[in-house]
């Protein structure tokens, strides 16, 4: 039997939602990935080249750290990771390079309005050892039913 972890970091709880729905559509567990340090508005405001977020965008030694890094991922197959795509992948490279990876699949979504994964995935692969499978990008308007097609479509 596969089973399947959703973890995932939301700043406004859109990747929350959709994580949730994957969660509910696939019978799997939820994690949420929680920095050490939240972010404020301020702190999310990509157009200021000095906020927090545009830091951690360009320095990649300022990746955040993670202050509930507590799942046990034995006895998963299978580990859906979500971000929204406008932070890019620090919080998540933190997360996937604290665990062993050997002998999972790893299952990338992003949320976005509009942007695309970019070389979000490539970066994302560097960072452990998992089979990633073909990733995707969510809106505000997916539902259960694409999800579950979604799901399906990746055979895990």
């Amino acid at each position: 039997m596969n089973k399947i972890l959703v973890a995932y970091f939301s700043a406004s709880g859109q990747t929350m939602r959709l994580a949730k729905t994957i969660a509910e559509v696939s019978g799997g567990d939820i994690y949420e990935i929680t920095p050490t340090q939240k972010y404020t508005s301020l702190d999310l405001d990509w157009h200021d080249s000095n906020s927090r977020s545009s830091v951690e965008m360009r320095k990649p030694d300022s990746r955040p750290s993670i202050s509930n890094l507590k799942p046990n991922l034995d006895g998963y197959n299978s580990v859906f990771i979500g971000f929204p795509i406008w932070w890019y992948e620090g919080i998540i490279q933190t997360f996937l390079e604290s665990f062993e990876w050997s002998g999972k699949n790893i299952v990338v979504f992003a949320t976005s309005g509009g942007s695309g994964l970019g070389q979000s995935v490539e970066i994302l692969k560097k960072s452990c050892n998992a089979n990633f499978k073909d990733a995707k990008v969510l809106s505000s308007s997916t539902n259960s039913a694409s999800i579950k097609k979604w799901l399906e479509s990746l055979g895990i």
